[in-house]
C-alpha cells in the first residue's frame, strides 16, 4: 500500500515538473521599464539614462526609462 502512495506522489510530482516546463515563456517577453518618479532633467532622471544602456547591454533585453512626475516623488 505505501509502494503505491510513493507511486502516485512521484506521478503527481513530475506531470507538475513538466506542465511548468511547458508553459514557460522567456523572461522578460517585453521591454523592461524603469520608472522613475521626477521630472524629465533632473539628476535621477540623467543617472537612470546613463545606467540603461549597460543594462540593455548585459541583460540583452530592451530597457526604457519612463518618468513618471508627481506626488512630490512618492
Amino acid at each position: 500500500m505505501l509502494q503505491r502512495g510513493v507511486i502516485v506522489l512521484a506521478v503527481v510530482a513530475v506531470t507538475s515538473l513538466t506542465a511548468a516546463v511547458t508553459w514557460a515563456q522567456a523572461y522578460p517577453v517585453k521591454p523592461i521599464r524603469v520608472l522613475v518618479g521626477f521630472a524629465p532633467g533632473g539628476s535621477t532622471d540623467t543617472i537612470s539614462r546613463i545606467v540603461t544602456p549597460r543594462l540593455t547591454e548585459r541583460l540583452g533585453q530592451q530597457v526604457i526609462v519612463e518618468n513618471r512626475p508627481g506626488a512630490a516623488g512618492n
